[in-house]
Protein backbone atom coordinates (compact mmCIF):
# COMPACT_ATOMS: atom_id res chain seq x y z
CA UNK A 1 0.00 0.00 0.00
CA UNK A 2 1.22 3.40 -0.91
CA UNK A 3 1.34 5.77 1.98
CA UNK A 4 1.15 9.48 1.41
CA UNK A 5 4.07 11.16 3.07
CA UNK A 6 3.26 14.38 4.82
CA UNK A 7 5.56 17.25 4.07
CA UNK A 8 7.31 18.60 7.14
CA UNK A 9 6.08 21.96 8.30
CA UNK A 10 8.73 24.62 7.90
CA UNK A 11 10.00 26.53 10.90
CA UNK A 12 9.03 29.79 9.23
CA UNK A 13 5.37 28.76 9.04
CA UNK A 14 5.41 27.72 12.69
CA UNK A 15 6.88 31.06 13.73
CA UNK A 16 4.33 32.97 11.66
CA UNK A 17 1.48 30.92 13.15
CA UNK A 18 2.74 31.55 16.70
CA UNK A 19 3.13 35.25 15.92
CA UNK A 20 -0.45 35.36 14.62
CA UNK A 21 -1.72 33.69 17.80
CA UNK A 22 0.26 36.16 19.90
CA UNK A 23 -1.23 39.16 18.06
CA UNK A 24 -4.77 37.77 18.34
CA UNK A 25 -4.27 37.11 22.05
CA UNK A 26 -3.01 40.67 22.62
CA UNK A 27 -5.98 42.14 20.74
CA UNK A 28 -8.40 40.04 22.81
CA UNK A 29 -6.75 41.11 26.07
CA UNK A 30 -6.77 44.80 25.12
CA UNK A 31 -10.41 44.58 24.02
CA UNK A 32 -11.74 42.61 26.97
CA UNK A 33 -9.67 44.17 29.78
CA UNK A 34 -11.98 47.22 30.28
CA UNK A 35 -14.94 44.87 30.77
CA UNK A 36 -12.92 42.76 33.19
CA UNK A 37 -11.93 45.88 35.16
CA UNK A 38 -15.55 47.04 35.18
CA UNK A 39 -16.73 43.68 36.53
CA UNK A 40 -14.08 43.45 39.25
CA UNK A 41 -14.70 47.07 40.32
CA UNK A 42 -18.41 46.30 40.62
CA UNK A 43 -17.51 43.67 43.23
CA UNK A 44 -15.48 46.04 45.44
CA UNK A 45 -16.48 48.24 48.34
CA UNK A 46 -16.17 52.02 48.15
CA UNK A 47 -13.29 51.95 50.64
CA UNK A 48 -11.35 49.43 48.57
CA UNK A 49 -11.92 51.33 45.33
CA UNK A 50 -10.36 54.52 46.72
CA UNK A 51 -7.64 52.69 48.64
CA UNK A 52 -4.09 53.47 47.58
CA UNK A 53 -3.16 49.82 48.06
CA UNK A 54 -5.99 48.50 45.91
CA UNK A 55 -5.57 45.66 43.45
CA UNK A 56 -7.39 44.65 40.29
CA UNK A 57 -9.16 41.75 41.97
CA UNK A 58 -11.36 42.55 44.99
CA UNK A 59 -10.19 41.39 48.40
CA UNK A 60 -13.77 40.43 49.24
CA UNK A 61 -16.26 40.08 46.41
CA UNK A 62 -19.43 42.02 47.25
CA UNK A 63 -22.06 40.37 45.06
CA UNK A 64 -24.62 42.37 47.01
CA UNK A 65 -23.70 45.42 44.90
CA UNK A 66 -25.64 43.90 42.00
CA UNK A 67 -28.69 43.62 44.27
CA UNK A 68 -28.42 46.99 45.97
CA UNK A 69 -28.59 48.97 42.72
CA UNK A 70 -32.18 47.77 42.24
CA UNK A 71 -33.20 49.40 45.52
CA UNK A 72 -31.15 52.56 45.00
CA UNK A 73 -32.54 53.29 41.53
CA UNK A 74 -35.53 52.12 39.42
CA UNK A 75 -33.34 49.83 37.32
CA UNK A 76 -36.29 47.75 36.17
CA UNK A 77 -38.02 50.84 34.80
CA UNK A 78 -34.84 52.03 33.10
CA UNK A 79 -34.37 48.68 31.36
CA UNK A 80 -38.03 48.57 30.30
CA UNK A 81 -37.74 52.07 28.82
CA UNK A 82 -34.62 51.05 26.91
CA UNK A 83 -36.34 47.97 25.52
CA UNK A 84 -39.38 50.03 24.48
CA UNK A 85 -37.24 52.68 22.78
CA UNK A 86 -34.90 50.23 21.06
CA UNK A 87 -37.68 47.83 20.07
CA UNK A 88 -40.04 50.55 18.83
CA UNK A 89 -37.40 52.35 16.80
CA UNK A 90 -36.22 49.05 15.31
CA UNK A 91 -39.74 48.15 14.15
CA UNK A 92 -40.34 51.57 12.58
CA UNK A 93 -36.92 51.65 10.89
CA UNK A 94 -37.46 48.19 9.41
CA UNK A 95 -41.01 48.89 8.24
CA UNK A 96 -39.82 52.02 6.41
CA UNK A 97 -36.41 50.71 5.37
CA UNK A 98 -37.41 47.43 3.72
CA UNK A 99 -39.68 49.02 1.04
CA UNK A 100 -37.16 51.80 0.41
CA UNK A 101 -34.27 49.35 0.07
CA UNK A 102 -36.35 47.15 -2.21
CA UNK A 103 -37.18 50.12 -4.45
CA UNK A 104 -33.52 51.12 -4.71
CA UNK A 105 -32.43 47.55 -5.44
CA UNK A 106 -35.12 46.47 -7.91
CA UNK A 107 -36.68 49.58 -9.48
CA UNK A 108 -35.35 52.30 -11.75
CA UNK A 109 -36.77 55.76 -11.23
CA UNK A 110 -35.79 59.36 -11.86
CA UNK A 111 -33.59 60.79 -9.12
CA UNK A 112 -32.55 57.40 -7.80
CA UNK A 113 -28.86 58.24 -7.73
CA UNK A 114 -29.51 61.56 -5.98
CA UNK A 115 -31.70 59.87 -3.39
CA UNK A 116 -29.07 57.23 -2.72
CA UNK A 117 -26.46 59.94 -2.33
CA UNK A 118 -28.71 61.75 0.14
CA UNK A 119 -29.02 58.53 2.14
CA UNK A 120 -25.23 58.24 2.32
CA UNK A 121 -24.70 61.90 3.22
CA UNK A 122 -27.28 61.73 6.03
CA UNK A 123 -25.05 59.19 7.78
CA UNK A 124 -22.37 61.88 8.16
CA UNK A 125 -24.35 63.88 10.72
CA UNK A 126 -24.18 62.77 14.33
CA UNK A 127 -27.23 63.44 16.54
CA UNK A 128 -25.23 65.87 18.69
CA UNK A 129 -24.74 68.17 15.67
CA UNK A 130 -28.51 68.42 15.15
CA UNK A 131 -29.41 68.45 18.84
CA UNK A 132 -30.81 72.00 18.96
CA UNK A 133 -32.96 71.44 15.89
CA UNK A 134 -34.14 68.08 17.21
CA UNK A 135 -35.18 69.65 20.50
CA UNK A 136 -37.11 72.43 18.77
CA UNK A 137 -38.95 69.96 16.52
CA UNK A 138 -39.80 67.67 19.44
CA UNK A 139 -40.97 70.66 21.47
CA UNK A 140 -43.23 71.81 18.62
CA UNK A 141 -44.70 68.31 18.37
CA UNK A 142 -45.11 68.00 22.13
CA UNK A 143 -42.82 64.97 22.24
CA UNK A 144 -40.14 66.24 24.62
CA UNK A 145 -39.81 64.17 27.78
CA UNK A 146 -41.50 61.32 25.94
CA UNK A 147 -40.53 57.76 25.08
CA UNK A 148 -42.46 58.07 21.81
CA UNK A 149 -40.28 61.01 20.80
CA UNK A 150 -37.09 58.99 21.41
CA UNK A 151 -38.52 56.10 19.38
CA UNK A 152 -39.09 58.34 16.35
CA UNK A 153 -35.69 60.01 16.67
CA UNK A 154 -33.78 56.73 16.91
CA UNK A 155 -35.77 55.30 14.01
CA UNK A 156 -34.94 58.35 11.90
CA UNK A 157 -31.21 58.25 12.64
CA UNK A 158 -31.02 54.53 11.87
CA UNK A 159 -33.08 54.80 8.68
CA UNK A 160 -30.18 55.53 6.34
CA UNK A 161 -28.16 52.63 7.75
CA UNK A 162 -31.17 50.33 7.31
CA UNK A 163 -31.73 51.32 3.69
CA UNK A 164 -28.07 51.08 2.73
CA UNK A 165 -27.48 47.67 4.34
CA UNK A 166 -30.72 46.09 3.09
CA UNK A 167 -30.21 47.45 -0.41
CA UNK A 168 -26.92 45.55 -0.59
CA UNK A 169 -28.65 42.44 0.74
CA UNK A 170 -31.43 42.61 -1.85
CA UNK A 171 -29.01 43.29 -4.70
CA UNK A 172 -27.08 40.18 -3.74
CA UNK A 173 -30.18 38.06 -4.44
CA UNK A 174 -30.93 37.08 -8.02
CA UNK A 175 -33.91 38.93 -9.48
CA UNK A 176 -34.75 35.82 -11.48
CA UNK A 177 -36.20 34.23 -8.36
CA UNK A 178 -38.84 36.96 -8.18
CA UNK A 179 -39.41 36.77 -11.91
CA UNK A 180 -40.10 33.07 -11.55
CA UNK A 181 -42.61 33.80 -8.80
CA UNK A 182 -44.27 36.35 -11.09
CA UNK A 183 -44.61 33.73 -13.80
CA UNK A 184 -46.28 31.47 -11.24
CA UNK A 185 -48.93 34.14 -10.63
CA UNK A 186 -47.50 36.34 -7.86
CA UNK A 187 -47.60 40.12 -8.09
CA UNK A 188 -44.65 42.29 -7.07
CA UNK A 189 -45.73 42.55 -3.43
CA UNK A 190 -46.34 38.80 -3.13
CA UNK A 191 -43.00 37.96 -4.74
CA UNK A 192 -41.24 40.28 -2.32
CA UNK A 193 -43.00 38.86 0.74
CA UNK A 194 -42.93 35.18 -0.26
CA UNK A 195 -39.62 34.94 -2.10
CA UNK A 196 -37.27 37.85 -1.46
CA UNK A 197 -37.74 38.43 2.28
CA UNK A 198 -37.39 34.76 3.34
CA UNK A 199 -34.18 34.43 1.32
CA UNK A 200 -32.89 37.75 2.70
CA UNK A 201 -33.75 36.76 6.28
CA UNK A 202 -30.09 36.57 7.50
CA UNK A 203 -29.37 40.08 6.25
CA UNK A 204 -32.64 41.39 7.66
CA UNK A 205 -31.92 39.88 11.07
CA UNK A 206 -28.41 41.32 11.07
CA UNK A 207 -29.74 44.78 10.18
CA UNK A 208 -32.44 44.51 12.83
CA UNK A 209 -29.95 43.64 15.55
CA UNK A 210 -27.59 46.47 14.61
CA UNK A 211 -30.47 48.97 14.74
CA UNK A 212 -31.55 47.64 18.12
CA UNK A 213 -28.03 47.96 19.51
CA UNK A 214 -27.62 51.51 18.16
CA UNK A 215 -30.91 52.57 19.74
CA UNK A 216 -30.07 50.75 22.98
CA UNK A 217 -26.73 52.57 23.29
CA UNK A 218 -28.04 56.05 22.40
CA UNK A 219 -27.27 58.55 25.16
CA UNK A 220 -26.94 62.18 24.06
CA UNK A 221 -30.44 62.81 22.68
CA UNK A 222 -32.09 60.94 25.56
CA UNK A 223 -30.09 62.97 28.09
CA UNK A 224 -31.28 66.26 26.58
CA UNK A 225 -34.92 65.35 25.94
CA UNK A 226 -35.85 63.28 29.01
CA UNK A 227 -36.15 64.99 32.38
CA UNK A 228 -38.61 62.70 34.18
CA UNK A 229 -36.70 60.04 36.07
CA UNK A 230 -39.17 57.23 35.32
CA UNK A 231 -38.92 57.88 31.57
CA UNK A 232 -35.13 57.67 31.33
CA UNK A 233 -33.52 54.80 29.40
CA UNK A 234 -30.84 52.73 31.08
CA UNK A 235 -27.94 54.64 29.49
CA UNK A 236 -29.15 57.85 31.13
CA UNK A 237 -30.62 56.31 34.27
CA UNK A 238 -27.31 54.89 35.49
CA UNK A 239 -26.18 58.49 36.02
CA UNK A 240 -28.13 58.18 39.26
CA UNK A 241 -24.95 56.78 40.77
CA UNK A 242 -22.94 59.75 39.52
CA UNK A 243 -23.60 62.27 42.26
CA UNK A 244 -22.53 65.89 42.64
CA UNK A 245 -19.98 65.16 45.36
CA UNK A 246 -19.12 61.51 44.80
CA UNK A 247 -19.28 58.83 42.13
CA UNK A 248 -20.35 55.45 43.46
CA UNK A 249 -18.16 53.46 41.10
CA UNK A 250 -19.17 50.05 42.42
CA UNK A 251 -22.86 50.72 41.72
CA UNK A 252 -22.18 52.54 38.46
CA UNK A 253 -20.20 49.62 37.07
CA UNK A 254 -22.69 47.07 38.42
CA UNK A 255 -25.48 48.90 36.56
CA UNK A 256 -23.28 49.08 33.46
CA UNK A 257 -22.95 45.29 33.51
CA UNK A 258 -26.74 45.02 33.14
CA UNK A 259 -26.59 47.51 30.26
CA UNK A 260 -23.92 45.48 28.45
CA UNK A 261 -25.54 42.03 28.79
CA UNK A 262 -28.30 42.56 26.14
CA UNK A 263 -25.75 43.92 23.67
CA UNK A 264 -23.48 40.90 24.17
CA UNK A 265 -26.41 38.52 23.64
CA UNK A 266 -27.44 40.28 20.43
CA UNK A 267 -23.90 40.25 19.06
CA UNK A 268 -23.84 36.50 19.68
CA UNK A 269 -26.98 36.34 17.55
CA UNK A 270 -25.32 38.42 14.84
CA UNK A 271 -22.49 35.89 14.56
CA UNK A 272 -24.99 33.19 13.59
CA UNK A 273 -26.71 35.35 10.99
CA UNK A 274 -23.82 37.06 9.24
CA UNK A 275 -24.33 35.35 5.90
CA UNK A 276 -23.42 37.21 2.72
CA UNK A 277 -24.58 36.27 -0.74
CA UNK A 278 -26.81 33.44 0.49
CA UNK A 279 -28.77 33.29 -2.76
CA UNK A 280 -26.49 35.12 -5.16
CA UNK A 281 -26.95 33.67 -8.61
CA UNK A 282 -29.91 31.55 -7.53
CA UNK A 283 -32.22 30.73 -10.41
CA UNK A 284 -35.32 28.67 -10.86
CA UNK A 285 -34.51 25.18 -12.09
Amino acid sequence: MNQTLKKPVSIQKVILRLLLYFVVLDVCIITLYPYFAMFTTALKSRVEIFSSNGTILPVTALWSNFIEIWSRAPMGRYMLNSFLIAGGSTIIAMLCGIPAAYALARMKFKGQTAFLGFVIVSQMFAPVVLLIGIYQVMQALGLTDSIVGLIFINAAFNQAFTIWLLRGTFMGISAEMEQAATIDGCNRLQSMLKVLLPVAAPGIVTTLIFIFINAWNEYTVALCLISTDTLKPLTVGINTFNGYNMIEWQYLFAASIFAVIPVVILFMCIEKNLVSGLASGGVKG
